[in-house]
């Protein structure tokens, strides 16, 4: 029994030795250890400061486009939402696809595919009348306003040409319709009479080749509608169309650019009524990414 005992106090004071050793080599100074792992909300206040400015949000918002406002006496024909009321030609020379379409209430109008243009047209006819719309085009595009037009576009028209040697608010024949008025028929030198150059381009009367020239330089040098133009801003454009014989007055900004009286009716068929089109002017006489604008279209039918 002796012997056991010594022999079990042995043992267990060579355990207590060594968990005392091995407790010795485990433990470190305070210097030496590892400093304690903050909490992870304690370590992203470090990493970074919570904003102070937080942007505005304008997912989902929507803003009402300008409400459609024409002069006292006329009536809206553009309700500045959709192309109701209106319809694209499928036989107008200049092209069958133009692309027109409405945005923040303007109604919009370029070529495509580019080169190809296209009128839109009233759903209505109209006989005597005064129209009125605000234009605001892109430097270097072709346009123009048919007037008891047909379906495929032959038309008392008056010109929208905002390009060099352009000519705004003259009178011409359109589609095939030659002016009784002008005789040799319409085209584009008989507009010069009426407010302006006419469409002949850069190189008429002699004139050298070179750049093309610029707004009010060229045929437009002493055009009246030039000194009436605001560029980059939105003009008023006012069409009146009376008689079996046509007399067509132009105004732009109040400024009268073109009385003409026809000597006789020149419209296909002797037409005394038909749509108003608005023309996208096919071919080069368009800028790539170009466009014209218009807006707060009205009508006043006359007797």
């Amino acid at each position: 029994m002796h012997a056991r005992t010594v022999f079990v106090a042995a043992a267990a004071l060579m355990l207590g030795g060594t968990s005392a050793i091995i407790g010795q080599q485990t433990s470190q100074p305070a210097s030496q250890q590892a400093p304690a792992t903050p909490a992870s909300g304690q370590a992203q206040a470090d990493e970074r400061t919570p904003p102070t400015f937080f942007p505005p949000s304008y997912i989902g918002w929507e803003i009402d486009p300008p409400p459609v406002t024409v002069p006292d006496g006329f009536t809206p024909i553009f309700n500045g939402r959709n192309l109701d009321g209106w319809h694209i030609s499928r036989t107008n020379h200049h092209g069958r696809t133009p692309d027109f379409f409405v945005m923040h209430g303007v109604l919009m109008g370029t070529q495509n595919p580019l080169g190809g243009g296209g009128i839109l047209l009233t759903n209505r006819s109209y006989r005597n009348f005064e129209l009125y719309v605000e234009v605001k085009p892109d430097w270097g595009n072709d346009s123009g306003i048919f007037l008891r037009s047909t379906e495929s576009g032959a038309a008392y028209q008056v010109t929208m040409d905002f390009l060099p040697n352009g000519s705004m608010g003259a009178v011409i024949g359109e589609g095939g319709m030659q002016l009784a008025a002008r005789s040799g028929g319409a085209g584009r030198a008989g507009a010069a009479r009426q407010g302006g150059a006419g469409r002949g381009g850069a190189r008429q009367g002699g004139a050298p080749a070179g750049p093309p020239p610029g707004f009010g330089e060229g045929n437009q040098a002493s055009a009246a509608w030039v000194k009436a133009w605001k560029r980059d801003d939105w003009n008023a454009i006012r069409v009146r169309m009376t008689g079996e014989v046509p007399h067509i007055t132009v105004w732009i900004n109040d400024v009268l650019i073109t009385d003409f009286q026809d000597t006789a009716n020149s419209a296909i068929g002797g037409i005394t009524e038909g749509p108003i089109a608005l023309q996208v002017h096919g071919g080069s006489r368009w800028v790539p990414g170009g466009f014209w604008r218009w807006r707060n279209i009205g009508i006043r039918e006359l007797p």
